[in-house]
């Protein structure tokens, strides 16, 4: 009976100390099929590791506990006990194997309360050999949950078996025609720019695929985008990471700044696609990172102070867009003692930067009109005003003297520029995609069980009025929000109504769109304010 009754007190005293998993919810008591979850960095037992349990339902992965056991072994002394502040580092916190600068038997105060412990606390001096510090008691996380801080639910995902690991194959990568086939059905024009990316994408996987053993190393295929604003970089840039279903991670460049400034450093791009890969590091090490806005870290002109948003930026991607090992933080965007760290290499991760570049038309003008002369053959100095694509005869000495470095172009080897949208293409960018635009609204109101339809005068004005606002593809969206506004709202009104029209009359404010109603005459709704 005495030994049953030492059995019962041991036993709970493990679970008071949290290594004892006392879950009761059936749905997650399975340990093979669901994981728990760290109360402090919220990483999951696949990625964290094995956790450690703690009263108030608190999972704790080992990390942290031992980052925690650290920060408390190096306190100052004058906060310990007086029996104890004769005591300096850490040699007392050694109860557990493994776990160094952990205290042996640490008991909660629930412990300390609890009846069962009576009797051992009644002998000596009030606690059992080795079971604990004096006067000296921990907070109990679970009260920590008042504060904003909710005890995580462990996720309801299986894990994956330890000897099933992913590969990654380069046979699954299509080959240049049929991935320009595939962005084909997404992207409108710009036959050029997709027949690059497409083979920069396919050489790039190889290059992530093979080996070494005959000593030919294959250097990377980062890519640079020009192009105006609205042209199609970063929807390029989604839908070959959607369709090769590869992590991709977009930062912008306006954003980053020296290490030390305020500001993102460099090595946040790097950790936001370790996050898009669910904190996995050999896919991330797989993924694409795209960082818009590469034109606004061009060297400054004419400063006199130091410029640690621009080529100083320049130079710390350097070796990142070469390939190196960076320490970054997991699920977390600031490095600091409580979070843990992954090592991510480089090597393998595309980068592709992209940019409007601004200004840059003026140098390219500037190069072509160096052999104007006098006389009557003379090349005009205006002849190339009215060129709407004269970023695509962008070279690399003109992006020199418009900021950026020779070593930052030397690491982008394929330079793609994509061309301005003429009206005909924004027309076809309405209708063709397989996720255009008008296909989006025609859903929305299919769902009301209405037809939706646009003249053939009612594109080519509404491609008129985005090729005044001078923003690409992204004024169409606006557009349309604006004269679909009261469609939207009138229609779930009247069940009756069966089909709408939407006419030119209607986008230039001349007339209303036409209105069916299910089996009576044709109407029209007044024309927009």
């Amino acid at each position: 009976m005495a030994e049953d009754k030492n059995n019962n007190i041991d036993d709970k005293e493990k679970k008071l100390n949290g290594f004892v998993d006392d879950t009761t919810d059936s749905d997650e008591s399975d340990d093979g099929d669901y994981e728990k979850v760290c109360f402090v960095c919220r990483r999951n037992e696949r990625t964290a590791g094995r956790m450690i349990s703690m009263p108030g339902g608190i999972d704790v992965c080992s990390d942290c506990l031992q980052k925690a056991f650290n920060t408390f072994g190096n306190m100052d002394p004058s906060m310990l006990p007086p029996e104890m502040q004769g005591m300096t580092g850490a040699p007392w916190m050694t109860g557990i194997p493994g776990m160094t600068g952990m205290p042996g038997g640490f008991t909660n105060s629930a412990a300390k309360a609890s009846e069962d412990d009576s009797e051992d606390a009644s002998k000596g001096d009030g606690r059992k050999s080795g079971q604990g510090i004096p006067n000296l008691s921990f907070i109990n996380l679970g009260d920590l949950t008042g504060f904003g801080r909710e005890i995580p639910k462990r996720q309801k995902v299986k894990k994956k078996k330890d000897d099933v690991k992913e590969v990654f194959d380069r046979n699954k990568v299509p080959a240049p025609h049929k991935l320009k086939a595939m962005l084909d059905e997404y992207v409108v024009g710009q036959e050029k720019a997709k027949k690059a990316i497409s083979v920069a994408i396919y050489n790039h996987y190889k290059r992530v695929g093979s080996d070494n053993k005959d000593g030919i190393e294959i250097e990377k295929s980062n890519m640079l985008l020009l192009g105006p604003t609205g042209s199609g970089k970063t929807y390029l840039v989604k839908t070959i990471a959607k369709l090769l279903d590869v992590p991709l991670a977009i930062a912008d460049a306006t954003s980053l700044t020296e290490a030390g400034y305020i500001g993102d450093d460099i090595e946040s791009v790097v950790s936001k696609l370790l996050a898009e890969a669910d904190n996995d590091v050999e896919k991330a090490e797989h993924g694409i990172i795209y960082i818009d806005e590469i034109d606004k870290i061009a060297k400054k002109k004419n400063t006199n102070t130091r410029d640690v948003s621009g080529e100083s930026v320049q130079q710390e991607l350097l070796k990142m867009l070469e390939g190196s090992v960076v320490e970054v933080p997991v699920g977390s965007n600031s490095k600091n003692a409580m979070v843990p760290m992954a090592t991510v290499d480089t090597t393998n991760i595309l980068f592709i930067c992209g940019g409007a570049f601004p200004g840059l038309e003026e140098i390219i003008k500037e190069r072509l009109n160096e052999k104007s002369s006098i006389g009557f053959e003379a090349d005009l100095k205006d002849k190339h005003d009215e060129d709407k694509n004269l970023l695509t005869k962008a070279k690399v000495d003109d992006l020199r003297k418009f900021g950026m470095i020779p070593e930052f172009l030397g690491r982008l080897p394929i330079i793609v520029s994509l061309e301005t949208l003429t009206k005909d293409f924004l027309v076809r960018i309405l209708t063709e995609p397989k996720n255009a635009i008008l296909s989006q609204y025609k859903k929305l109101l299919a769902m009301d069980e209405v037809q939706l339809e646009f003249s053939e005068g009612a594109l080519e004005a509404i491609a008129e009025k985005a090729m005044e606002k001078n923003t690409g593809a992204r004024a169409l969206r606006s557009i349309l929000e604006e004269f679909m506004l009261d469609i939207m709202y009138e229609i779930p009104k009247d069940d009756n109504i069966g089909r709408v029209v939407i006419t030119k009359e209607y986008i230039e404010n001349t007339g209303g769109p036409i209105i069916e109603m299910r089996g009576m005459e044709t109407t029209a709704l007044p024309q927009k304010d």
